[in-house]
This record gives C-alpha cells, sequence and structure tokens, in this order.
C-alpha cells in the first residue's frame, strides 16, 4: 500500500469529517476561524487515533489478516464506503440536526461517530508492512485540512455538498478495496 493510497484513503474517511463540518458551520452561522480549528482538531486527531488502535487490534490476529489481506481490505473498505453511499443516499431533510456547540462532550462524540470507520480501516492496515505512525499522520493532516475547508465552504456555500462528499468519500473507499484485492 502506497502513501498515495493511504492520503486517497484519508480523503474517503475524511468526507463523515466533512459532512458534519459543514453542519456544524450552517449552525454557526458566519465563519468562526476558533470555532472552525476545534472542529478540525478533533475531527483530524481522531481520524489519526482510530486507525492506530485498529492496527493494534489487527496485530492481534495479524496472521489470519495477512494471509487474506487483499480480500479483507476489499470487504471492510466496501462495507465503510457502502455505508457511506448510503447515508448520502438518504432522502431524509437533516437540516437542523446539528447545532453550533464545539464543546468537549459535543465534539468527543461527533469526533469518535466519524472515526469509527478508521479504526476498520486501522485493522487493514495491519495486514501490510507499513509504518502506521507516518500512515495515521497523513490521515489525520488529511482530515484536519477537509474539516477545516469545510467549515469555510459550509458558511459559503450551505449543505449543498454534504451527501455529494459522504458519496464521494464511499466511492474511493470501495475503489482502493478492489485496488487491493485485484493486486494492482
Amino acid at each position: 500500500m502506497t502513501y498515495t493510497d493511504i492520503f486517497l484513503i484519508g480523503i474517503g474517511l475524511s468526507m463523515d469529517a466533512f459532512a458534519v463540518a459543514v453542519c456544524k458551520s450552517l449552525a454557526i452561522g458566519r465563519f468562526d476561524i476558533k470555532k472552525a480549528f476545534i472542529i478540525a482538531l478533533w475531527f483530524g486527531a481522531f481520524q489519526g487515533i482510530m486507525p492506530v488502535l485498529g492496527y493494534l487490534l489487527g496485530s492481534v490476529v495479524s496472521g489470519i489478516i495477512s494471509r487474506y489481506s487483499g480480500i479483507v481490505a476489499f470487504i471492510l473498505l466496501t462495507i465503510i464506503g457502502a455505508g457511506m453511499i448510503r447515508e448520502a443516499l438518504k432522502k431524509e431533510d437533516e437540516e437542523g440536526s446539528c447545532d453550533a456547540d464545539v464543546g468537549f462532550s459535543v465534539m468527543l462524540a461527533a469526533a469518535v461517530a466519524t472515526s469509527i470507520d478508521a479504526l476498520s480501516v486501522g485493522v487493514t492496515f495491519s495486514a501490510y508492512d507499513m509504518n502506521i505512525v507516518a500512515s495515521a499522520l497523513l490521515i489525520a493532516a488529511t482530515t484536519f485540512c477537509i474539516s477545516l475547508f469545510a467549515v469555510r465552504i459550509g458558511t459559503v456555500f450551505g449543505a449543498r455538498y454534504k451527501d455529494k462528499a459522504e458519496l464521494f468519500g464511499g466511492i474511493i473507499l470501495i475503489l482502493i478495496g478492489l485496488k487491493l484485492l485485484l493486486g494492482i
């Protein structure tokens, strides 16, 4: 797995954070740099921590996982990607489901909820001979930048891109899973 693959996985994983950051920015109203950094830090940090935890968990069963690494990666990334696509295609009106609160408990819950997928990706990473710290930092930095951008874009364009971001992220994860399955 290359760092380009990891960067693309980071983009795919960050789409849930993107969607929540856009939603938060809609509730905030005008761009607030302090709140934007708080949101981006929470999401970036948890997107970096979760793959490491998943990697450690996956290392416990690495013998099984490494034998079937392509299949395991494909299955996990496809499940995560399909879930993101399903969420993006829901026709429910979620307006008003977010508030402007960036307090500890609210952001902790949001950061954990948007980074659970990264835990599964970390399990997949354990099947590959890779530097998990560098990989997690790349995913964290990618999510931080995308979340910061999402807060800004949300105050400018509104919720227009929220569902498209989740759809895009899901497609990216499925394609990377397919690439790993085929050994390309």
